[in-house]
């Protein structure tokens, strides 16, 4: 149960947890810096999630833990999800479709691969729940 009325989120992990996972989360953005990559915890400030390169997120809930995914810029994202409030074919999905998705299942792969070759455990969770987001489990 929660304090909010109206919703039924999920319990929260103990402090302990989520302290490991917030240390977690900084060895990862560590590393993706090391190669190169633009970094930000979205989750740690109030700012909006749209600058392009990785965020890094840690969820407080027992089941959560430490994410990560590639926003691309508005430029390619925005005309890439308005599409899909008109609707479309989803076996013959437009060009910007088509890259939008290569690009997030592209940049998926590598940071699995970076982060993996860097001794972290990654996996992918359900895609349904979790859309482009990689799951770090440890070191």
């Amino acid at each position: 149960m929660t304090d909010h009325p109206g919703f039924d989120l999920p319990p929260k992990a103990s402090p302990e947890i989520v302290e490991e996972r917030q240390a977690l989360a900084g060895r990862v953005c560590r590393e993706l810096r090391l190669v190169g990559f633009p970094v930000r915890r979205p989750d740690l400030t109030d700012d909006p999630d749209v600058l392009p390169g990785i965020g890094v997120y840690v969820t407080p809930f027992v089941d959560g833990g430490v994410y990560a995914n590639w926003r691309t810029d508005a430029e390619l994202s925005g005309p890439a999800l308005a599409l899909f409030a008109q609707g479309i074919d989803y076996d013959n999905p437009p060009p910007v479709l088509r890259h939008y998705n290569t690009v997030h299942n592209q940049m998926r792969t590598a940071l699995m691969a970076i982060l993996a070759s860097a001794g972290f455990d990654v996996e992918e969770p359900d895609r349904h729940t979790s859309g482009f987001m990689i799951m770090v489990t440890g070191p």
